[in-house]
């Protein structure tokens, strides 16, 4: 049991069993100032003002030991960061100095950079060096706020490598106290050894990696990069035909280089979302609108690739959810910092405090499909929680980007 009093605000709390908030609503965050909140177990099980009399019972009949003073502090939902590939071999430095020199992701791709380069290594490093790296950024990142996150594949791009890395999801899964999503991303690109034979590098992931995968239950999501330079609208449609016959939902990276027709195959497969969405229109929007895809936006990739960004506030205007995530990984996000993306959200798309909160708690929770049990202050739902240091309100979280202004984490009930 663990008390949590003298909050100057509990911020972030939904009673009405949402598990997404669309337009409007996104500006909507419920709060209460001076107030205190009940941990049982690994859930909430209460909170209110602190001039409840029930308050004053819990107060007296729990030990102080297992009593936190968050006077001054704000308390909130841990963060949900709904896309990374944090499970990766090596940094690649290297290549964003020749983006500096002007090379554009695409060009780094074609001679073999970008994904081929990590893929690559993938097969020269061991699983536990894998597993050791990953546990460690894990760590980073719930220092910074996050208390879930989805991890894919796709740096193996052979059956064994990607085998590899799913395996060391799995091995996380087990072992942090996060609350992890594993997503089977074989078709992230396409080998050197398949260009011009893209067809058989599909066949390999339809009829060897995804049985392999399913009969280990290695992973809860198929994904594909369906892009420009990637693959197609109609690999993406065998993909995921695929997948969903061993009961992996959709994700897909969609629209990051061009319009690809990938928004609108991840809501014919009713993927749980369509990740990056940089080159999203009035057909892509309204596609999204008659579907329950979540369209998810990666500010990092767009900031650190220096790309368009994606219209998010148009999204929001005209009635759709909108979540963000990190997209850490080596090439295009090497940072899983979902406090710099919440900042970024109203910096670079116009999001307020309030609709950024929004985006990186409840809205990506239901992007890696858990905000039943995660991502809002809820009775009955896992106590994943950050304490601030001391601020006056939620506005300084974007405002003072930079530094790690998390004082305390709590996931599944203990601090970490």
């Amino acid at each position: 049991m663990l008390l949590l009093h003298s909050i100057k605000e509990l911020i972030g709390i939904e009673e009405d069993g949402r598990l997404l908030l669309r337009g409007k609503e996104m500006s909507e965050v419920q709060t209460i100032r001076e107030a205190f909140l009940l941990i049982e177990g690994d859930k909430i099980t209460d909170y209110g003002k602190m001039t409840a009399e029930r308050f004053s019972a819990l107060k007296a009949r729990i030990p102080a030991k297992d009593q936190i003073d968050a006077a001054g502090k704000l308390v909130m939902p841990a963060f949900c960061d709904s896309h990374t590939h944090l499970v990766y071999p090596a940094s690649r430095e290297i290549e964003y100095i020749d983006k500096i020199k002007g090379l554009s992701y695409e060009e780094i791709a074609k001679r073999g950079g970008g994904i081929l380069n990590s893929a690559r290594r993938m097969q020269e490093v061991s699983e536990d060096e894998l597993y050791q790296s990953a546990l460690e950024r894990l760590d980073e990142i719930t220092k910074m706020g996050t208390g879930a996150v989805e991890i894919k594949s796709g740096y193996g791009l052979t059956t064994e490598s990607e085998l590899k890395m799913l395996r060391v999801i799995k091995r996380l899964k087990a072992n942090s106290p996060l609350e992890i999503k594993s997503s089977f991303l074989g078709a992230h690109a396409v080998p050197m050894e398949y260009r011009g034979r893209q067809s058989d590098y599909v066949d390999l992931v339809i009829n060897e990696m995804i049985p392999m995968v399913a009969a280990e239950d290695l992973a809860d999501y198929i994904d594909v990069f369906c892009d420009k330079g990637f693959f197609t609208v109609e690999d993406t449609d065998r993909i995921l035909n695929a997948g969903m016959k061993y009961g992996l939902q959709p994700k897909i990276h969609a629209n990051e280089l061009d319009y690809s027709g990938g928004i609108q195959v991840g809501v014919k497969y009713n993927a749980i979302s369509v990740d990056h969405l940089e080159f999203t229109g009035d057909a892509e929007i309204e596609a999204l609108l008659n579907s329950d895809t979540m369209p998810t936006i990666l500010p990092g990739a767009a900031f650190f690739l220096n790309m368009v960004y994606a219209p998010a506030r148009k999204m929001i205007n005209a009635g759709l959810p909108v979540a963000m995530a990190s997209d850490f990984n080596p090439g295009s996000s090497p940072s899983g910092n979902m406090q710099l993306i919440l900042s970024m959200a109203s910096i670079l798309y116009r999001l307020t405090p309030e609709e950024g909160l929004n985006a990186c708690t409840l809205n990506s929770a239901y992007a890696m499909g858990i905000s039943d049990i995660a991502g809002s202050i809820t009775i009955g739902k896992l106590a994943n929680l950050l304490i601030t240091n001391p601020m006056d309100s939620l506005a300084y979280m974007p405002y003072y980007y930079g530094v790690n202004k998390v004082n305390q984490m709590i996931i599944k009930g203990k601090l970490q």
